[in-house]
């Protein structure tokens, strides 16, 4: 048996923050504001299994209001969902996912997300696929407000 989830997810861009995307700094004067580490493709990804599962979403599993998840790496989150992944017997059939912002650039931080992302998850590289866009200056993406992303995610019975 297969199953797929969906996930997005939305952060303000704001001074005084790291960027962190897909579990990797990235070099930029702003970074995403929220109440973990901020880590919008992980939130993502996050949903689309907890989707797939039919286990709700992030906010109910590490919910903004328990000072254990302040500012906490989202990786370590990343690797509680896992632990539902295979308590229910699957595997990750594959993540495919974009980041969508105008800038900074991510094509030079993409096969790192990809690397830790799948390490993360016990899966072969080949089963993450991380893509970016931009808005063409449109929306909150385009002004540089916030950054955005999807996820989709299909995992397979063992």
């Amino acid at each position: 048996m297969m199953r797929i989830g969906l996930g997005y997810d939305v952060h303000k861009l704001v001074e005084g923050r790291d960027l962190v995307i897909g579990g990797v700094k990235i070099d930029y004067d702003k970074g995403l504001l929220g109440y973990s580490d901020a880590d919008v493709l992980i939130h993502a990804i996050m949903d689309s299994i907890l989707g797939a599962l039919a286990l709700g979403d992030i906010g109910k599993h590490f919910p903004d209001t328990s000072e254990e998840f302040e500012n906490i790496d989202s990786m370590k989150l990343l690797e509680v969902v896992y632990t539902k992944i295979v308590e229910r017997n699957y595997t990750i059939g594959n993540i495919d996912a974009v980041i969508i912002a105008q800038k900074p650039k991510m094509a030079p931080y993409i096969l790192n997300m990809r690397e830790r992302i799948a390490e993360v998850l016990h899966t072969s590289i080949e089963n993450i696929n991380i893509k970016s866009t931009t808005t063409e200056k449109l929306g909150f993406e385009g002004r540089e407000e916030g950054i955005s992303a999807q996820a989709i995610s299909l995992l397979n019975i063992k």
